[in-house]
């Protein structure tokens, strides 16, 4: 993989997204929305308005992975442009590290997004500028998992079944996570799942960047081996696709 193939596969899976507002607009912009009417309002002052930030940032890369590669990964084994930039002579990984990168620029919008609006709307203040750093870098960083989780999905489901696919799995990672409210109010049953979802691992792992606290060596495993799975998951599903079609 060259320099120069990256660049012109970085160029092309940007413009592509590009010109669909109407797909990834709403994407970007949904979880701002959400926390504007639900997070920015019943946060109220104190640290529970940084952590319902943190929440909502977190929530916000996590849909960007889940929608923008979800579906179109999905979509795109339908797509006779990319049937035949595949037949391309380069490496074959190109592709795929274009993606991922643009992916997490698109996270890091929706995720600029909510934390503007923590601290224009909902009134955040945090203990020092560093902190906001730290908490843009480790969500920015779980916007790699997201994304990956976001291919594996992908990988295997049809183009028209991508999206009530998404649906089914990103909205109860949302909740299961604590990314709606916080741990502690979810029911017990709960709970017990909670603990051992990328999503909390992700939650768990912003918090603690919020409070200068070391990051939490349990979550950060668990999240490695939730990406891991994926990866796994993408590779089986995406060389299974390539022997049938070449079957």
């Amino acid at each position: 993989m060259t320099f120069r193939q990256l660049f012109a596969e970085l160029r092309v899976s940007f413009l592509i997204l590009a010109r669909q507002p109407g797909f990834w607009v709403p994407t970007v912009l949904f979880p701002a929305m959400l926390y504007s009417f639900f997070g920015a309002g019943l946060a109220g002052a104190g640290p529970a308005a940084g952590y319902a930030m943190a929440s909502f940032a977190v929530y916000a890369v996590l849909g960007v992975g889940f929608y923008q590669f979800g579906v179109t990964v999905a979509q795109d084994r339908a797509d006779p442009f990319i049937r035949w930039q595949r037949l391309l002579p380069g490496s074959a990984l190109a592709p795929w590290v274009a993606r991922v990168i643009v992916g997490m620029g698109f996270s890091a919008l929706a995720m600029a997004l909510v934390l503007a609006l923590g601290k224009m709307l909902g009134g955040v203040v945090l203990a020092d500028s560093a902190a906001w750093y730290r908490l843009t870098a480790t969500t920015l960083a779980a916007a790699l998992p997201a994304t990956l989780m976001g291919t594996a999905l992908g990988s295997l489901a049809s183009s028209r079944a991508a999206v009530p696919l998404a649906n089914l799995v990103f909205l109860p990672l949302a909740y299961l996570g604590g990314l709606w409210m916080p741990p502690q109010l979810l029911p017990e049953a709960v709970g017990t799942i909670s603990v051992w979802t990328p999503t909390r691992a992700m939650a768990e792992l912003a918090w603690a960047a919020l409070d200068g606290r070391a990051l939490p060596q349990r979550y950060m495993f668990l999240l490695a081996g939730w990406t891991a799975f994926a990866v796994a998951i993408t590779w089986w599903a995406q060389t299974r696709h390539r022997k049938t079609a070449s079957g």
